[in-house]
């Protein structure tokens, strides 16, 4: 009888599947693989911040360095971006930049789901920010938050035009905010399932084939690499690009 090798899709790792059916009042409110995900980010968030905190000596400890390590890119990213009134917003900033750190990092880890590849979470995210930000704006400079979207010396004849595409190229720095990253990680994982899977079928082959599955083997090993820096990178570029729309509203650039 002839063996039969069984391939799965390299997009099942992304299936959201309900943990525990809860429904109040007509309102889903499910615990899905991917909300349950995000409680553990949120736990191993809270635990690792409390390690650091344990036992502080003068002379930084491990969990002291690393930490310090990420409150030091969180500063300089504020300070560079938005300035000494910058530090107003860190505890959010730090936060963010430690939420997505975890979420693309946990991802990594075999059986695990990436919160950050779905795109509703994205947008959801840099939605919620977009609109904190454009509050802070109107807070900080009332009605006269609404002349970004109209430079000045414009003749009045395009101002309907000119208005109409400094809107929407506002409007789509939600969109940009939310895709890059949901692309990344999902594309990113999805190829290393793509030759994970190769690999597997060339040793479930048996024979010579058996032998040269260690090439595609060492390419998973070197993407693995490659997709741990992407994690970080763009967990980073998230940050720095919520630094930089924060700024634009508080100066009016």
């Amino acid at each position: 009888m002839q063996k039969q090798i069984i391939i799965l899709s390299p997009l099942e790792q992304f299936e959201i599947t309900t943990l525990l059916p809860l429904s109040v009042s007509g309102f889903n409110i499910s615990v899905t693989n991917s909300s349950f995900f995000l409680i553990i980010v949120s736990l191993v968030m809270i635990f690792w911040l409390s390690l650091s905190f344990y036992k502080t000596t003068l002379i930084p400890n491990n969990w002291q360095s690393v930490k310090e390590s990420a409150y030091i890119v969180t500063s300089n990213m504020i300070q560079e971006n938005i300035g000494p009134k910058g530090e107003f917003y860190f505890s959010f900033v730090f936060s963010l930049h430690l939420l997505l750190l975890y979420c693309n990092f946990i991802g990594m880890i075999p059986y695990s789901f990436t919160v950050t590849s779905h795109i509703v979470f994205t947008f959801g995210l840099a939605l919620s920010i977009f609109v904190g930000i454009n509050i802070i704006g109107i807070q900080t400079h009332g009605f006269k938050f609404f002349a970004l979207f109209l430079p000045k010396g414009v003749p009045l004849v395009i101002v309907p035009l000119i208005v109409t595409i400094e809107f929407l190229s506002y409007i789509v720095k939600v969109f940009t905010l939310s895709i890059r990253l949901f692309a990344n990680m999902t594309s990113g994982h999805t190829l290393l399932k793509i030759i994970a899977g190769f690999a597997w079928t060339m040793l479930s082959a048996g024979g010579l084939l058996a032998i040269f599955h260690i090439i595609p083997l060492g390419l998973l090993l070197t993407l693995i690499g490659l997709e741990l820096a992407i994690a970080g990178l763009q967990a980073y570029v998230f940050t720095l690009l919520t630094c930089i729309y924060l700024n634009d509203v508080l100066d009016m650039h």
